[in-house]
């Protein structure tokens, strides 16, 4: 069986979708399939996601989300005689000459439709015709399929759920070596929460700005504020609030980082919060746990899901509730060493070993 997975998203961003892409094409090529596998890589792009003699690189010049996707990429892909084409961020319609699976990651989009940009709302508009078109769906939390099948109308029957899971890579390190490095990279004083993730509004950064004022003014805590990642759209009040709140001293832009800057960041953290008011999955409080830092999650959508009870769960409107799990968070040794035991625990549950294993089912009950 020939399958096409759509991994031209790499090239743009490392973020969300291009990490869960690259995850899965490294545990599917594991697990040594007989199956050919051609991965659509942008044409920009150099080298093959891995080496592995089933798993072949492909060039598209189509550009992901570009306003003629929908027209040109069926003539791309038509050539390769695939039997399944997987797209891990969904397409746009078009008619595929073989069976196809995209998978879902989160109908914020449709929930939080003012969060969106012009462009964005245009791609992601075509999501009730894309999901008409295709064969069968991923979807990465039960939170998230309930949200196809209740928004979308789809029955249940052409939704599975495949769990993300945390990289091999994030695993406990040594802290005073992680700290070192941060310190030196980042440019950070001392003890630190953790935010990462792509400054956006859904990403909830005004409120957790706001309850670190509060953190530093009511609670008198010593801590510096780390956010790590990319800027997405709408970002200009998160930099105008850290001015307004004084925060300046406090706050510590990092921008993208590699990975193992993330395992370091992770590891010297004294905590990561993930006040997200949406989440179709929520990887970065996975990595958190995994690293053995403990976790502060909104209390909404997939997250309850993927934490269970090895982190503090908050409203993630509640400026005062925020603040105060931080400040347990770091000054309660007793809770924190019960969230880093529970949190390593937890995080061993998600394989991406498994979730390449049911995906690869998937494929093979399609074809």
């Amino acid at each position: 069986m020939r399958i096409g997975i759509d991994a031209r998203l790499t090239h743009y961003r490392q973020a969300g979708i291009s990490r869960y892409t690259i995850q899965l094409v490294e545990a599917l090529a594991r697990l040594d399939p007989a199956d050919e596998f051609l991965l659509l890589q942008s044409f920009r792009s150099r080298e093959a996601l891995v080496e592995h003699p089933s798993f072949v690189r492909r060039s598209l010049y189509t550009p992901a989300h570009h306003r003629l996707e929908q027209y040109t990429l069926p003539v791309e892909i038509s050539k390769f005689g695939l039997d399944v084409l997987h797209s891990p961020d969904f397409l746009p319609p078009f008619r595929r000459n073989c069976r196809s699976i995209i998978t879902i990651h989160d109908l914020a989009f449709l929930l939080y439709p003012h969060f969106l940009t012009k462009d964005s709302a245009r791609y992601y508009g075509q999501i009730d015709e894309a999901v008409r078109r295709t064969d069968a769906i991923i979807a990465v939390s039960e939170a998230t399929k309930d949200d196809i099948v209740r928004l979308l109308g789809v029955p249940e029957s052409r939704v599975t759920v495949v769990y993300e899971a945390a990289s091999s890579v994030f695993r406990p390190i040594d802290k005073q070596q992680a700290g070192s490095h941060v310190r030196e990279r980042f440019g950070v004083r001392g003890d630190y929460a953790f935010f990462i993730s792509t400054i956006e509004p859904r990403k909830n950064v005004p409120t957790l700005l706001k309850a670190f004022r509060k953190l530093l003014n009511d609670y008198r805590l010593d801590l510096q504020l780390v956010l790590a990642g990319e800027k997405g759209w709408l970002y200009d009040e998160v930099f105008q609030l850290v001015t307004d709140l004084d925060l300046v001293d406090h706050v510590v832009f990092a921008g993208r980082v590699s990975t193992s800057e993330l395992v370091s960041l992770y590891n010297a953290a004294q905590v990561l919060v993930a006040p997200s008011i949406y989440e179709g999955f929520g990887l970065t409080p996975l990595e958190a746990m995994a690293c053995g830092t403990p976790a502060i999650v909104s209390n909404v959508s997939s997250l309850p899901e993927v934490v269970g009870d090895a982190g503090l769960l908050v409203d993630p409107y509640d400026v005062e509730q925020l603040a105060v799990a931080m400040w347990r968070a770091v000054t309660d040794s007793e809770l924190r060493k019960s969230l880093i035991t529970k949190g390593l625990k937890r995080a061993s549950f998600f394989s991406w070993d498994r979730a390449a294993r049911e995906t690869l089912e998937l494929y093979h009950r399609l074809a």
